[in-house]
């Protein structure tokens, strides 16, 4: 059985025909975030800025899932501007602990939606108990 998150509370609105994330079992796949404020706006900023907003929203979702942070076991997240991935790894390891940080991939897009800097995308995983 599966479970489509299509809003929560803090998730931005979409205007696209997708889920923010998708349940099947234990498992929650996340869609891509963007620096998007909850009126489904982009918020232009610097990468820290917009990678901010661009956890935030994949936490919410997350969280919308009835997943938690800790749950988070992978991260992918593109940069128009590779040579910033020293900003946001100084958030990502803010963003999560030694203990819990998940796997992630790294790379370059020739462009993101909207004309934003980074898009997060991301995997959680629960123990079934």
């Amino acid at each position: 059985m599966r479970k489509f998150i299509t809003e929560g509370i803090g998730l931005p609105k979409w205007s696209s025909p997708i889920s923010h994330a998708v349940v099947v079992d234990n498992t929650c796949y996340l869609s891509g975030q963007l620096s998007i404020n909850s009126e489904g706006q982009y918020v232009p900023g610097t990468i820290v800025e917009e990678a901010e907003r661009a956890f935030e929203n994949l936490f919410c979702a997350v969280r919308a899932a009835g997943f938690s942070v800790e749950d988070v076991s992978f991260i992918d997240i593109a940069f128009v501007d590779l040579s910033e991935l020293d900003q946001v790894n100084e958030l990502f390891a803010r963003l999560f602990s030694e203990a819990s940080r998940p796997a992630r991939t790294v790379y370059q897009a020739a462009a993101l939606p909207y004309g934003g800097k980074i898009k997060v995308t991301g995997v959680a995983v629960r123990s079934i108990e």
